[in-house]
């Protein structure tokens, strides 16, 4: 059977049913945007790329939350569309890269210290030099001085403490141990910042997810996940002694605070780090977190849709970032990217 098309009455073509069945599904075709990288942010993304299709239909984006290492190894590599880091790509990533990327904060987070205690259910406090060596394994039980002495309204157990990082290239471990690198000449000397390090103990997972699921299962452990992951879980957090020397429970609002210097100093090429910022209610270990956006991108549908869901994701899209426990991108941020869009060719 056919149909015709007729323009000022005069028949101009005909088609078979089926042939306009794929017109019509041509005309709707969708575009899939593959990307890769940090675990962190998944959550958010996750919103972010189902809330978009309303926006534009066209738009089938899939994100792998593979870690910040292997985001950025297949966006440079090119086997991605895009990558995502919580962690900035380092000079050598980027003079070794095969194609220039272009950083784009899209919220802030936070990587919080996690435990499981049993009997305890009171609020652990810790200091910049217990975590650091908790992490060094140089105090290696619960009731230890450097952790008692701060939180003399808790009864510590005297267990050894076991402790969990990150088995894969992590952003979560750059923001965890760029941290501790700025508090701890020791530990900057020693394992120091990265997204994969020289672990001095501990057991290993991959993922936020990964890191929580054996904080959950392991009793006297302690691990580091973005706030999301151990709010979702209900697993306690402690709060961290800032550099203004209050001890901080991260929230939107601690997050936020954090950030609050560094908007105003932006570098051109939004690579920072705002760990142990200055300001009496600064949580210390917050960080921003990015997506990858290759400068040049061939494909203009790609293209397209990818510049289309960042200038959504830094407008309309903040408004999801809070009920997920992130926080806000800073104004002064938001206007620097969307002139940065503009580098997109």
């Amino acid at each position: 059977m056919k149909i015709g098309f007729t323009v000022g009455g005069l028949q101009r073509c005909s088609v078979s049913i089926a042939a306009a069945a794929v017109l019509c599904v041509s005309a709707h075709a969708q575009i899939l945007i593959n990307g890769a990288g940090a675990t962190f942010p998944a959550p958010i993304y996750t919103k972010w790329f189902s809330e978009f299709r309303s926006v534009d239909s066209s738009a089938n984006i899939n994100y792998q939350a593979v870690g910040s290492g292997s985001g950025i190894n297949q966006v440079t590599n090119g086997t991605v569309d895009f990558g995502a880091t919580d962690g900035p790509m380092t000079d050598k990533q980027i003079a070794d890269a095969k194609i220039k990327v272009l950083h784009f904060p899209t919220v802030l987070g936070a990587v919080v210290p996690t435990y499981n205690i049993p009997g305890v259910t009171g609020e652990i406090k810790f200091t910049p030099e217990a975590l650091a060596g908790i992490y060094l394994g140089k105090i290696t039980k619960w009731d230890d001085p450097a952790i008692a002495s701060v939180n003399k309204d808790l009864k510590l157990p005297s267990e050894n403490i076991t402790t969990v990082h990150r088995a894969d290239g992590s952003g979560t471990t750059y923001v965890w141990t760029d941290y501790l690198s700025a508090v701890s000449p020791e530990w900057k000397a020693g394992p120091g910042t990265g997204t994969s390090v020289k672990w001095p103990n501990g057991l290993a997972s991959k993922g936020n997810d990964g890191v929580t699921g054996l904080v959950k299962n392991q009793k006297f452990s302690i691990g580091y996940v973005e706030l999301v992951y151990a709010a979702k879980n209900k697993l306690p957090y402690g709060r961290v002694k800032n550099s203004a020397g209050n001890f901080v429970l991260a929230d939107l609002h601690s997050v936020t605070e954090a950030a609050a210097g560094a908007a105003k100093s932006m570098p051109a090429d939004f690579r920072v780090s705002i760990v142990n910022a200055p300001g009496k209610g600064a949580y210390p270990i917050s960080t921003f977190t990015w997506l990858l956006i290759p400068e040049t991108i061939s494909d203009a549908q790609k293209k397209q849709v990818l510049v289309g869901f960042l200038k959504w994701a830094l407008t309309k899209g903040q408004d999801y970032v809070e009920a997920l426990d992130y926080a806000r991108l800073p104004k002064e941020v938001i206007a620097k990217e969307m002139k940065e869009i503009s580098l997109i060719k």
